[in-house]
Parts: structure tokens; sequence; C-alpha cells
């Protein structure tokens, strides 16, 4: 019976299945309307060949009855804003919709004419929203239709200049005068041909507005450079290009040119139709645009500025590492190059929602760029001929472009996992192709964390490599990087290895990992794997420990879910005893924090689950603890306390650093800590934990430190966002409210009634006063927080004479003399460079908050300085001056 219904029955229900489903896509697609059919026809452009489906599609669109000038026109916009790539044959379908046919009225509209003017409100729309991806991709429709001469130059011309005024704006953001260029200098590229003939100024007028705003980041580029000098304001460019130093590069040897090369790197299909009719015709003329302002904050920090005005990101200039040579990948500084990477990132930018069908995308780019651009396919027969300075790489170009996204300063402009995703979906696709250019990209930034490479870059780096190889099989092969095992243990490749390791155990288990490393990788003192798997170090399991008894008195009553309030009664007792029997100099209420808090942690060691659950049945003894023992759990608490508690959970999860940062976390959550502790706490105690404590020296902080000062930043300004989302909400419900009361009244009032009567009371709201007292608390938390954390730099970078005397070495500006001997130096100039680069990171990426608060953090944090030559404290003071948008 079983047989019967699990073989030939399930198997009739699949066929049954499958039949019904047909039936109703069969179904689905006769519901779909005329008008939807044509819509996707024309979204669909180019599935096969499109230089010859356009003639067709033009016809269907022309046939067409009745006409529907919005459908055809919003399926043009889908298409130019979510398929750039299919711009310039779009616009070539568009002049044929332009020219006149055998049945068109001698005074009749154009049918292309009437889809552009449609076209134009709903680029108009996209600039009133200052959505700036899609009006740079309209832009760029607009110019191919000027080469094609359906559209005015000197309207064009006007369009362009219209973005140029906003790099002449007062106090304008680099965001909006970045995004601006980016308008004006696409548009020129695409149509400079046209414009160059009909004003050779109004070119140069264009380049020259670009490159005087470019001027002006020249110290925002050194402080996001992934190539890291430190004290030299040198960017080298061999390893790296700007956005838009490559576009200035592009448009300057296009108008050397005459912009003659234009054809030689952008697809023009409109120009291969014989039939000139359409350049008869009169052109359109773009009407006049302006480019609306930036909304005009608030300040940020206040409750009044309301959810509309949350705090920013700065925006920074965007350097893109270049990890192969010119012959394998476009060389983004040449025209060809510029238009290949730049169609590649929207790809990977617009697709973000659905990483296969980006994948797929990418390696079908060259159906729509020129033939002989890149190599073909292995096995591929072509009658195409390689195009001379070209015939790149495609998967190296995909990869390394992907890459580039991915390691952006300060962060990418999409989660990191999107990235690591993505390479992987290409690596399925064709793990023959792209494979081989994924091990020569991750050789390639092994080879620059020596050069310099940012140490964020080479955190997510270490990142990527760690996920990428758990997605096949952790085969990686480490006997390539033995020799670097004599490099100091704190330079960069092996501190990479080190992390490396670290993440993939994370994502698989210690011993499966060690067995894929080289014997000399698993020894102890090569210091890239722990001896024994991430666990639990329960400092009072030893029954020789002098507190052991006392541990286990604890222990018990955890494992016997005994009240609060009876283990605190207990630790009363249990003080009493030590303080008896202990020696005067020990902290006794030191020693029953540590007690607590690695017995607890020990009852919650099993799960993620039991830990929580630990957590939260004790809150009152852990905050408690927190704050010295005091009954009041409103307080701020005691920083000793709080410190004891962090120590005792470091100190419990040493080896497993991954779960010190949950722990930690979760304190914060609970309010048994503040992200000011957190951060005290790592400036003081954070080299303790992980492989190299044993190693001692001095203070220096590694990914492991920062990603516990990111996690407590992060905390604070969450806080704040949270807190100030709520006051909005409540705000908003206080005036319905009164708003209502205020319509009851008037209803109510007497037609003869005095209207100068007394007004309608204002009832207080409880909820607002007590939201509003709590920003007002998470805002200081918030400050002080930032405070923190630039004090501990200040004091690791810039120490005072007595420390240099102890420790010359540990802390010195790495000068652009000291850098080109890094060949020969030790763990401690390593330490110092790898510290510098943390600091520009918090600079760089908490910049909104630092200058919300900006003259009383420097006050506090600098004031030593003021009478004093020193050229740390110089070096500190530019870095945080370019950060808060000041003259350095």
């Amino acid at each position: 019976m079983s047989e019967r219904h699990g073989g030939r029955g399930g198997g009739y229900r699949r066929r049954y299945h499958q039949r019904d489903r047909d039936d109703y896509d069969d179904r689905r697609r006769d519901f779909e309307t005329p008008d939807d059919k044509l819509k996707t026809a024309i979204i669909k452009l180019g599935e096969v060949d499109p230089v010859e489906e356009i003639p067709r599609l033009e016809q269907q669109i022309r046939d067409h009855v009745p006409r529907n000038i919005p459908i055809v026109s919003e399926a043009f916009r889908i298409g130019v804003t979510e398929q750039p790539y299919k711009i310039p044959f779009y616009a070539a379908l568009l002049r044929l919709l332009h020219n006149p046919t055998e049945l068109s009225l001698p005074d009749e509209m154009p049918l292309g004419r009437l889809v552009l003017e449609d076209f134009w409100k709903g680029f108009q729309s996209y600039l009133d929203k200052l959505a700036w991806r899609d009006t740079r991709l309209c832009i760029h429709f607009f110019a191919h239709l000027t080469v094609a001469k359906l559209i005015s130059v000197d309207s064009m011309f006007a369009l362009l200049r219209s973005f140029i005024a906003v790099l002449d704006e007062f106090g304008v953001s680099n965001g909006r005068a970045k995004q601006a260029a980016l308008c004006a200098g696409e548009g020129l590229l695409v149509a400079g041909a046209a414009l160059k003939e009909h004003s050779a100024s109004g070119v140069d007028e264009i380049i020259n507005a670009i490159q005087a705003y470019a001027d002006t980041t020249t110290q925002q580029k050194w402080l996001v450079s992934p190539a890291t000098r430190i004290s030299s304001q040198a960017i080298p460019h061999d390893s790296a290009v700007e956005l838009l130093e490559i576009l200035l590069s592009t448009l300057t040897t296009l108008n050397q040119s005459d912009f003659k090369e234009t054809e030689n790197c952008i697809p023009q299909p409109y120009t291969l139709s014989p039939d000139d009719a359409a350049v008869t015709s009169k052109p359109y003329y773009l009407p006049s645009v302006l480019v609306p302002p930036e909304v005009i904050e608030l300040d940020s920090m206040s409750p009044d500025s309301g959810e509309e005005s949350q705090v920013k990101k700065e925006a920074w200039p965007e350097f893109f590492m270049r990890l192969f040579p010119n012959d394998v990948s476009p060389n983004p500084n040449s025209p060809a190059g510029y238009v290949v990477r730049t169609a590649l990132m929207d790809i990977v930018d617009i697709f973000e929602v659905n990483r296969k069908e980006c994948a797929r995308l990418l390696l079908e780019y060259p159906k729509w760029n020129l033939p002989g651009t890149f190599k073909p396919k292995p096995g591929a027969t072509t009658t195409v001929e390689p195009t001379p300075g070209k015939d790149w790489q495609l998967e190296s170009t995909i990869i390394e472009t992907i890459l580039g996204t991915f390691l952006l300063l300060p962060e990418p402009t999409t989660k990191s996992i999107y990235y690591i995703a993505l390479i992987t979906e290409l690596c399925k696709l064709s793990p023959s192709t792209v494979g081989p250019a994924v091990g020569k990209s991750i050789r390639k930034l092994y080879g620059s964390l020596s050069d310099g490479l940012d140490v964020e870059a080479a955190r997510r780096f270490a990142e990527w490599f760690a996920v990428h190889m758990s997605n096949f099989g952790f085969q990686w092969v480490w006997k390539e990087w033995v020799p670097d095992l004599t490099l100091p243990v704190q330079h960069p490749r092996r501190a990479f290895m080190r992390r490396a390791v670290e993440f993939e155990i994370r994502l698989a288990y210690h011993d499966r990992i060690l067995k894929t490393l080289p014997e000399s990788m698993q020894k102890p003192e090569a210091y890239i794997i722990a001896r024994e798997a991430p666990g639990p170090a329960y400092e009072y399991d030893d029954p020789a420990n002098p507190h052991y008894e006392a541990a286990q008195a604890v222990l018990n009553l955890f494992r016997g879910r005994a009240k609060a309030e009876d283990v605190i009664a207990h630790l009363d007792t249990l003080k009493s005893t030590l303080e008896t029997s202990e020696d005067g100099h020990v902290n006794v209420d030191s020693i029953i924090r540590s007690i607590v808090v690695q017995s607890l942690l020990h009852i919650g060691s099993r799960s993620f689950s039991h830990f929580l659950n630990a957590i939260e049945r004790y809150l009152v003894l852990l905050r408690n603890l927190a704050t010295g023992g005091s009954s009041s759990v409103s307080g701020t608490g005691n920083p000793e306390a709080k410190a004891d508690v962090l120590t005792a959970a470091a100190g419990f999860w040493k080896n497993n650093r991954q779960m010190v940062a949950i722990v930690f976390d979760k304190l914060m959550q609970y309010q048994i800590v503040d992200p000011t502790d957190v951060v005290a706490w790592t400036f003081m105690n954070g080299v303790g934990v992980g492989q190299l404590a044993e190693l001692g020296g001095p203070m220096n902080l590694s990914a492991f430190e920062w990603d516990l000062l990111k996690g407590a930043l992060d905390k604070a300004n969450g806080r704040v966002t949270i807190a100030r989302r709520k006051i909005a909400t409540l705000r908003k419900e206080d005036d319905d409210a009164q708003a209502r009361v205020k319509a009851r009244a008037d209803d109510t009032m007497e037609v003869d009634a005095d209207p100068k009567g007394e007004a309608v009371p204002v009832v207080e709201n409880p909820a607002l006063s007590t939201a509003l007292k709590a920003f007002s608390s998470l805002t200081r938390e918030q400050k002080a927080a930032l405070s923190r954390t630039l004090e501990g730099f200040v004091a690791c970078l810039a120490p005072s004479k007595t420390e240099k005397h102890a420790n010359p070495k540990a802390r010195t500006v790495i000068t652009e003399e000291a850098w080109a001997n890094r060949t020969n130096w030790e763990r401690d100039e390593w330490n110092a460079w790898e510290t510098w680069g943390w600091y520009r990171q918090f600079c760089r990426a908490y910049s909104p908050y630092l200058r919300a608060y900006a003259t009383t953090l420097e006050t506090v944090s600098f004031a030593k300085f003021e009478h004093e030559k020193d050229e740390a404290a110089d070096l500190l003071k530019m870095v945080w001056n370019i950060a808060i948008g000041q003259e350095a």
C-alpha cells in the first residue's frame, strides 16, 4: 500500500500538479491586457539580439491600438533606470519611433516625440525626489538622444549646466556635489561629440567646474584612501582610483580627441540606421530645470528634528582597489575603462534585490557592449576580432569591480554579505572562469597587506575570504603563505591569517579547519590557530583554585534556580567570610563579581537560549553587582564594578572572542553596563583577550578591540535614534489628540458665544514627558561614549612624556621615512600602525555624530596639547579636523 501511494500515486500527483500549474500560467497570460504585453515587450528588449529586435518592437508599438503613450513611456523609464546597459538601444528604438511613416499626416506629432515628452515628466519626478541614480541614468538617455539628433544641443547644455550650478552652492554637501558632478560629467561623456561641435568653450566650462570641486576634496581623499600612509598625505595611485578623478581623466582624454573616441567605448546603434528622416525634423528642446535644494535639517541631535531628520552618513570620495594590470581588466582612467566599470557598478547596485539575476546579467554584459571588448568564453566560436587595447578578461573585470565596491571606505554602499554572496553566485554559474579570477584577487589583496592596505579593508577582506572558503570546502593553498610565519607576530599578513582562521572556525568547527592548515601553521608558536577549540574557560572549575568551594556554592544556587534575593543574601554572607579569610589588600567585591558572572555564564554556556534565560532570570542580581551592591538599580552604577563584570565575562570567554562581543552586547542591551563602560574597558583590557594575550606588551587596537568599540558606539547611537523616533510618534499622536479636543470644543460652542473666551486647556502628555527625559539621558550617554573613545585614542597614540620614556617605540608617528623602512619593523611599530588605522576609521565612520559634539569633544580631548608641540597630537587633530569638516 505504501509503495503504491509513494510510487505511482506520488508521481501521478506530481504530474497532475504540474498540469494545473501550467494551466494557471496559461490563464494568467490570457488575463494579461494588450497594454501589459506591450509594456513587457519593451522592458524585455534584447533577450536574444537587440539590434534585430528593435525594428520588430517599433512596429509592435505602432500597431498597438488604441495608442497608450503613458504605458510606452513608463516602459522606457523602467528600462532606462533598471536596465542601464540597454540605454543605447532604447535610444535607437525611440529614434525609429520618431521617424514618420507612410500613414503619417503632414503635421502629425511623431510618436517618438510624444513618448519623449511623457518620459520627461518621469525624469522631473526623479529630480524632484533627488533620486540621483535614476536622474543620472535618464541623463545618459538624453545624451544618447542628443547624439541621435532628437534633442536640441542647446537644451542639453542647459541641462548639464543646471547640475554644474550645484557645485557652486554655498555649503553644498559632499554627497550632493559628487552626485551632481557625476550627472553632468557622464552626460558630457556620452554626448560630448555633439556638444563639442556646438560649443568647445561650454565643454571646457563643465570639465573645469568638476575639476574645481574635485580639488577641494584632497584632504578627504587622504582620509579614505585604502592605501594608508598615516602621516604623509601622498596618495598612491597604483593600487586604487578615485571616482571623480577617473571621470575627469576620461573627460580630458576624450576632449583632446574632440570626443571621437566615444564611439569606440559606447555602443551607438542609432547611428547604424540608414534612414536620416529623424535628423530633418525639429529636435526636442528639453525644458529648463532647477536642481531642488537639499532639505535643511534642524539640529540632528535634537528631538525636534523628528524622524525625517536623522543623522545622515557622510558622503566621502569613493576609492576603488585595482587588482589586475591594464591588459587583464580595463584601465579605469581610460574612456572605455570608465564606461565598463560604471556600467558594472550600476548593475551590481540596481540588482541588489536579486543576486542570482545580478550574477547572470554580469556574465552576459559583453552582449551589451561593443564586440571585441572582452575575450570570448572558452570554447566559443566567434568571428569578431579582438579590439586593440581591449580584449579584457570579463570575469577578472567583474570581480575587481565587486571587490572595489565591497572595500569602499569607511563602509560600502550595501551590506557586505551581498557582495560576498554575489561572488559566490558567480562562481556557481561559471566556476572554471570565475574561480581563477577570485584566486588571483585573494593573492593580490594578501600582497597589498604589506603595502599599507587600510585596516578596515583588511578586516573585510578576512571576512570575505573566510565566508568564501566556507562555501567551497575551505580549500585554499595555505602553504603559499608559510614563509610569512617569519614576519613579526603583529604584521598585517600574520594578523590576516589569524583573523581568517578565526572566522572560518566560526563557520565550521576547530578540528576541521585545523586539518586544512599546513603543519607549521598548526603549531602554537605560529599564533594562527588556538591549541583547543573555542570554548568556555571557567576559572573556578579547578579544585586547586582558592575560591573553588565558594564558586561551587554559587553555582549550585544557579542550578537550583534560586531566587535573585536569595543569591544576594548568600553573597552578603560570602563577602563577610572572604573579608575574614583574605588578605586586606585583596578586593573581595571583585572576587565575588567574578564568581557570580562566571558561574552564571557557565550555566548559560550550553546554548545561546540557555545564556539568555540565565541573564534574564538574574537581571536584578547582575544590576546589583554593577551598582556596587547598591539597592538603587536606576543609578549610573559603579564604574569599577561594571569593569569587573566585563573582565569576568571576557575571562570566561577568552578562548572565543566572538562570544565576548556577544556577551558585551547583551550586557548593554539589558542595561547592566553602559556603552561608555565597554569603551573604557576595551582601552584598558582589550589586549588581554585572545591568542596573543600571553605575549603581553603595550596596549594596541586590533580588529577585535575595534569590534567591541563599534558595538558600543552603535548601541549608543542606535538608542538615540530609537528615542527620537518615539518622540516624533508621540508628538504626532499628541497633536492629533489636541486637534480632536479642539474640534469637539468648536462643535459644542454656542453660536453667540464670546470668541475671546477661555482657550481649551492643554493636557500634558506623561508618555511624551517620559520620552523626552529618556532622550536627554540617552544623548548624554551617546556623548559620553564618543568622548571616552576619543580620549582613549588620544591616550594611546599621543602618550605623556613619562610613557614615551618607558617605551619610546610604542606610539610613534609613522613618517614617510619610517614607512619606507617597514621591512625592519617589529611588533611595536606594527601595533602603532594598526592603532592609527582604527583611529582614522573611528573619525570617518562616526563623523556625523562627532560633528554634532565637536566643540565639547575636542576641548576635552585635545586641551592638554595647547601649550606643547607634539607630532602625534598634530596628526590626531588633523585627522579629527578633516572628519568634522574643518580645515586641517
